[in-house]
């Protein structure tokens, strides 16, 4: 419960069809199971408690009266657990016979949830048995079940009291599969979690089908989703079933039963992320049209606000996919979205020359990369790109003869304008003692640099292309009006994270060793401005020793622009992704710095070139991050101060 995470289970129980007795005992104990687990939302198969596969003995009295016994067993049975449990049974009232979803917690039935869309093609035949629910819901008196009267109708809420980003609806089956499956409805009436009980049966290549039309409706809505399936213990007269059970969350598969195995699936939702995407998106609303025609009931539930034990993991690099063959696509999307954004910039302007500094570090390389890549889509001569190194105190034998090695190897065209004296004079006129190696000594240097980029852009009639990625605007780590600025920055929604695949990736794709040679040594080599003079020969001045490791300030990054989340959470969630990796004082130490740095920054992202945004997190001043440079971040840092406090 805590940080809106609730561990939620879709189980498939072993049945026996037309047994109740025998079914209600093993739903029985997977919910003791399950409740000991710290599950707090169960979800079972549709029909369970009968079997879906009774046919015309669904319309014997017996064993409607049966099914009903058995679920006041598992009433009796759930006294004392709060888990929420989602039951489907065949239940008559009115003349008529329902395929219903019964919610129980705590010894009481809360509600009844009936079927909307019954199917009669192909193998079903569900109209010959049920009739479909209405979406009005009426309160109704069942005796057996106590003297409280009992909502029944598709328009269901179920909303926990002590965490109310968390609110549960159900569909059954069919309903998702219809064109406008009831679940729209209820996520647009701030439902969270959609519950799924369905006795989806199996045939060849349905389970890719039936993957894709959950994962997807759990992205449109924006919710949790869970699917409960029919398995083993089902007549197989004509069918077989599965139990191919599944979870996610707007759009990801967090867990997926191994097809025609019973048993139970068991992962962890985070309810408040879910409400933290559906506030970023003004198109998720009830249409005018539709406000007030539907109503409602919400009944509330309980829960104990705990520490949720998690399971899921959290990938160490969000930006970048774990798998090869989507981490290799994604690469190629991007680099092309890179360059096309360049390319149009470049025809607009009628301009055939770029002009970038090149270091021989990770973000000068991908930049050269991509104009490299533009200027082969424009069929425009790579002579048009200048590539100019700058070599001053700082600058390695390492770094400089990559620069000037991957500059000749492109075949671009290659000017190298040392700025020692040009910088020693700058002291000299502005009284800056050499030997003292302040911030102005550092910043002269990129300011000189890009002094030089613009004005030979100005000769040249050409376009400064920005370097500077966003792990770096994230953290202000940028000279203002010295590196962060140009013409154009191409770089300017990629995190250092993912710099290194698109270089790696992009040196794949070479045939030339030598390139490849260099391409690999440049992602070797540690991150530097190289604004201090060398130790020995080599870099003296590492980037993350000074600001922290880049995978975590890109872990913070993620979860703080993609999903608005709470220091304390984020240190939770970094804790877990990188406790084979980093002490717990130190990922606290450089998440306190991330926030400090974060909101004393902002003034440099609030100017800053145009650039293509290529993926769910940009800083753009014009586009997801419009924030005041002056803001005060003293709840952020109050909440950070209390995650030592505990």
């Amino acid at each position: 419960m805590k940080d809106g995470f609730i561990k939620v289970c879709a189980a498939t129980p072993d049945i026996q069809v037309a047994n109740c007795k025998y079914n209600a005992d093993k739903i029985a104990e997977i919910i003791k199971e399950q409740a000991e687990l710290g599950v707090k939302i169960l979800v079972f198969p549709e029909l369970v408690l009968t079997g879906y596969t009774c046919q015309d003995l669904f319309l014997q009295e017996v064993l409607l009266k049966e099914a009903k016994l058995a679920l006041k067993e598992l009433l009796k049975q759930s006294e004392g657990l709060e888990i929420l449990l989602f039951l489907g049974l065949p239940f008559s009232i009115h003349g008529k016979l329902y395929n219903v979803a019964a919610v129980v917690q705590n010894g009481r039935l809360l509600g009844m949830i009936p079927k909307k869309y019954m199917p009669s093609y192909a193998e079903f035949y569900e109209t010959r048995h049920f009739y479909a629910g209405t979406d009005e819901v009426e309160w109704i008196l069942l005796s057996e079940f106590g003297e409280e009267k009992i909502p029944f109708g598709r328009n269901l809420l179920f909303q926990c009291k002590e965490l109310p980003e968390l609110c549960v609806a159900a569909e059954i089956c069919e309903d998702l599969w219809a064109p406008v499956p009831p679940s729209c409805f209820h996520a647009l009436y701030n439902a969270t979690v959609i519950v799924n009980l369905t006795a989806s049966n199996d045939t060849t290549g349905k389970d890719d089908y039936r993957r894709e039309l959950v994962k997807n409706q759990s992205a449109r809505l924006v919710c949790g989703y869970l699917y409960a399936c029919a398995g083993e213990g089902e007549s197989t007269q004509d069918l077989v079933f599965s139990g191919h059970n599944l979870i996610c969350e707007n759009g990801l598969v967090l867990a997926e039963a191994k097809r025609f195995e019973n048993g139970c699936i068991i992962t962890e939702l985070d309810v408040k992320r879910l409400l933290s995407d559906r506030r970023k998106m003004n198109t998720f609303h009830i249409n005018g049209i539709e406000q007030g025609k539907r109503k409602y009931v919400t009944v509330d539930f309980s829960l104990s606000m705990e520490k949720t034990s998690l399971t899921r993991t959290f990938p160490q690099k969000p930006f970048v996919p774990s798998i090869r063959k989507e981490r290799e696509k994604r690469c190629e999307e991007i680099l092309t979205i890179q360059a096309l954004g360049l390319k149009k910039r470049l025809v607009h302007t009628n301009c055939k020359c770029a002009v970038l500094g090149i270091s021989g570090g990770l973000d000068s390389t991908l930049a050269l990369l991509v104009t490299v890549k533009t200027f082969d889509m424009l069929g425009i001569d790579r002579k048009g790109i200048i590539s100019i190194t700058m070599p001053c105190f700082g600058t390695t034998d390492r770094t400089y003869h990559n620069a000037i090695e991957l500059s000749k190897r492109l075949h671009v065209t290659l000017l190298e304008i040392p700025i020692k004296d040009a910088i020693n004079q700058h002291f000299k006129d502005i009284g800056q003692d050499q030997n003292n190696h302040d911030i102005t000594y550092e910043n002269s240097q990129a300011r000189m640099r890009t002094m030089i980029l613009m004005d030979i852009a100005n000769q040249k009639n050409g376009m400064v292309i920005g370097t500077g990625d966003m792990s770096e605007l994230a953290l202000g780590w940028a000279t203002y009006n010295g590196d962060h600025m140009s013409m154009y920055g191409v770089n300017a929604s990629i995190p250092k994270t993912l710099v290194r695949y698109l270089v790696a990736y992009y040196a794949q794709t070479l045939e030339d060793k030598k390139i490849q040679e260099i391409l690999i040594d440049v992602l070797n080599t540690p991150v530097s401005p190289e604004l201090l003079p060398p130790k020995n020969g080599e870099i003296a001045q590492k980037t993350e020793d000074l600001v922290g490791p880049y995978e975590l300030h890109d872990f913070y990054l993620y979860y703080c622009l993609r999903f608005g989340m709470m220091p304390s959470k984020i240190f939770r969630l970094a804790c877990l992704a990188f406790q084979d990796v980093y002490k717990k004082e130190t990922i606290y130490q450089w998440l306190k710095t991330f926030y400090y740095r974060f909101f004393t920054q902002q003034f440099k992202r609030s100017c800053l070139p145009d650039g293509p945004k290529v993926g769910s997190v940009c800083v753009s001043p014009r586009g997801d991050l419009r924030m005041p440079s002056d803001a005060v971040w003293d709840i952020w840092k109050k909440d950070l101060e209390m995650i030592m406090d505990k």
